[in-house]
């Protein structure tokens, strides 16, 4: 494995950890700043929206850059975002430094990504995506854990302060593990200009990979987001089990992340559209089986698995479209986002409509279901000619 990988990998984990550990710093936030829970609760809704806008105004700004400085840039930010949260003497600074932090999440994997294809083999590039956001998987099985282990030895400042440290190694290692020659692309043909990176976008490849991705999402994230509920009020979990219940679809997503990246290089289209339609299988069996505690922990791991299987073919399929275009790369991150809340906002809406808390799990199949005849669409038109 390069070591370029693992230094990719280890700025994964970090991102990952700022992403996920405040879930279950909040109560300690919210006291030591005088703010209410909800008014604490835009430390996540600012830094997914700041996930967004990132990956787009980032990476366009950065095109013509060698992606290599780009990337040391990006984890640069992590580290003063993050820092700034670890000394922040009030709310507002606070919510500055997670902005701050969020802005390079979307940036950093859509190049990354890039980066980390170039390192190895053509035959291996799922695989190598996989690798880095093997970082991310894992951090998304430790983060809310690690939060609240720190936050209650220490204080949830120790806890930015810790990942500021994964921060300082991460860019220590991209500068030492990178190669250069993982430039701009401008070796390997891929478009530099704004303009060229705009111009990928015309291809209806590029398109219907970012909705399935959106929509794939979107299904697993419309279901994840009301987990809790489904366990507790319908599976009749105690609420002390949700934290572990959770570290199992944890499992699930590097399981999923790992096996998704080595079959899609193997058979890329085919992968995504069994992944999907795993997706979508899960989701309709978990919302039968929901009020079954042992078919809950095995329906909840498999709901990591297919969730994040497809992730890995998922951008090499839009970088491919795109010609390598890193402005796509990082689209696809923010298609998740995107997905993520039309996810979480359609389980709602099921929920308020009064159809319990199994519902989110059929919107979720609905959506999931959604993403497996977009994908039949796009692998049908490369099949053809032209297409």
């Amino acid at each position: 494995m390069p070591g370029g990988l693992v230094a990719l990998a280890l700025g994964g984990f970090g991102i990952g950890l700022t992403e996920f550990l405040i879930a279950g710093l909040l109560p300690q936030v919210a006291s030591s700043f005088s703010v209410s829970g909800a008014t604490a609760g835009r430390l996540i809704s600012g830094y997914a929206l700041s996930v967004a806008v990132g990956a787009i105004a980032l990476t366009a700004a950065t095109a013509r850059l060698p992606r290599k400085r780009v990337l040391a840039g990006l984890v640069v930010l992590f580290v003063v975002g993050n820092l700034l949260s670890a000394i922040a003497p009030t709310y507002a600074v606070m919510l500055l430094g997670r902005i701050v932090a969020a802005l390079c999440h979307g940036s950093f994997f859509g190049i990354g990504s890039l980066v980390a294809r170039d390192l190895v083999a053509p035959e291996r590039k799922s695989r190598a995506v996989a690798v880095m956001f093997a970082g991310l998987t894992l951090a998304n099985v430790l983060g809310v854990p690690f939060g609240a282990f720190v936050g209650e030895r220490w204080g949830w400042r120790a806890a930015f302060w810790a990942v500021t440290a994964i921060g300082v190694l991460a860019l220590a290692g991209i500068l030492a593990l990178v190669p250069g020659r993982s430039g701009t692309g401008t070796g390997n043909g891929a478009p530099t200009g704004l303009r060229d990176q705009f111009r990928a976008f015309r291809s209806a490849q590029v398109w219907l990979t970012l909705a399935a991705t959106a929509l794939g999402y979107g299904g697993m994230f419309g279901a994840f987001s009301y987990l809790a509920y489904t366990f507790t009020e319908v599976g009749g979990f105690a609420s002390a089990d949700v934290a572990w219940l959770l570290m199992v679809y944890g499992t699930g997503l590097v399981v999923g992340n790992l096996v998704g990246g080595r079959a899609a290089d193997h058979d890329r289209d085919r992968t995504l559209v069994l992944a999907l339609l795993g997706l979508t299988v899960t989701l309709t069996v978990f919302g039968l089986l929901a009020a079954d505690a042992v078919a809950s922990v095995i329906l909840v791991f498999l709901l990591g698995v297919t969730g994040f299987a497809a992730v890995p073919g998922m951008i090499t399929r839009v970088t491919d479209a795109a010609h390598g275009a890193a402005l796509a790369a990082s689209a696809n991150v923010s298609a998740s986002n995107v997905g993520n809340a039309l996810g979480a906002w359609l389980g709602g809406l099921a929920i308020s409509a009064g159809l319990g808390y199994t519902a989110p799990l059929y919107t979720g199949a609905a959506i999931a279901l959604a993403s497996v005849l977009v994908m039949l669409v796009a692998a049908r038109k490369v099949t053809r000619p032209g297409g």
